[in-house]
């Protein structure tokens, strides 16, 4: 089986997100243990621009195709020129972000070259001679590993802040691929895109984070939180319940079912600490809890645990926090 690592790169005209980054530096590691190379796959409009940020991150090759088809149609053409691609460097092991797009794309590749697919996955690891995976279980309950066998390529959909990004600089190759569509490619197109309202960054990236739970009572304590997370310099997440009530938007959920995060910071607010939630925060570098019950399971993971009205605790603390800032 081939040693080297292909990568497919989501990106926002031109700019990687941080989970390619992250995609970049692991399968650098694994090709350096390996003896293989890196290769990534973008594809869209501006394209090419991840050139130069993917070589900061050890990437050897960048294949980029900026036809307007992969913005205009479904994920049918980015499938079709994947296995173009695929068929072309025969690479040992693909990484797909685990999101909505990376899991459509990489099922339906998958599927059309008869190869393994493992979801979910946390870590990788080299062994005789190619890659094996580390996926989550009965909600983070617990971690397998899991060997694919005599499969062409097999894909490993990676889950958010699994790997650290970190730089290992190169000058990357760039490859210009040929592609036509076919017919079948075009048949559902995308309608218009709608923004949904969430945070300047997206949660998942952030490096701090004040998270509300349903503890909070209603959407509009959500208002306390968003002026300790601007005090703080971070950005708002939820709870499960908290989305489900309504009182917030899906694009602030952290949990099993929402964003995985690994914050600096993440501050838990009004949030019990159900396993399904702990499951997408537990990584964090540092984790304060506020709760007025002193038995939340959120306090067995806290560095900082505080028992108190969050509505009394939270604007004492952002009145700290700026006065500390100087504001």
């Amino acid at each position: 089986m081939s040693a080297d690592i292909l990568i497919y790169v989501e990106h926002e005209g031109g700019q990687p997100r941080r989970l390619a980054l992250e995609a970049a530096s692991k399968a650098t590691q694994l090709a350096g243990e390996m003896g293989g190379r890196v290769a990534a796959a973008a594809l869209g409009a501006n394209a090419g621009g991840v050139v130069e940020r993917l070589s900061q991150y050890g990437v050897d090759d960048v294949y980029i195709n900026e036809s307007d088809v992969f913005d205009q149609f479904l994920t049918d053409p980015h499938v079709e020129i994947l296995a173009q691609i695929v068929q072309d460097m025969n690479p040992g092991a693909i990484l797909f972000p685990y999101t909505a797009d990376g899991k459509d794309i990489a099922s339906r590749l998958s599927a059309r070259l008869s190869s393994g697919l493992v979801a979910n996955v946390v870590d990788l690891e080299p062994h005789d001679g190619h890659v094996d995976a580390r996926e989550t279980i009965f909600g983070g309950n617990f971690i397998t590993t899991v060997e694919v066998r005599d499969s062409l390529a097999p894909a490993f959909l990676v889950r958010p802040n699994a790997f650290s990004p970190e730089e290992s600089p190169k000058s990357a190759t760039v490859h210009e691929v040929e592609y036509t569509p076919s017919e079948a490619a075009r048949r559902a197109r995308k309608g218009a895109r709608v923004q949904e309202e969430g945070a300047p960054t997206p949660v998942d990236e952030a490096s701090i984070i004040v998270s509300g739970g349903r503890g909070l009572g209603g959407p509009e304590p959500f208002a306390l939180l968003e002026e300790l997370a601007n005090a703080v310099g971070g950005v708002v997440g939820a709870s499960r319940a908290a989305v489900d009530a309504g009182w917030i938007s899906y694009s602030h959920q952290v949990g099993q079912t929402g964003r995985t995060v690994k914050p600096q910071l993440y501050i838990a607010i009004g949030i019990s600490g159900a396993v399904q939630h702990r499951v997408g925060m537990q990584t964090a570098d540092s984790i304060i809890a506020i709760n007025k019950d002193p038995d939340a399971p959120i306090f067995q993971l806290a560095d900082l645990a505080v028992v108190g009205d969050l509505f009394k605790v939270v604007p004492a603390l952002t009145a700290e926090v700026r006065k500390r800032k100087g504001e």
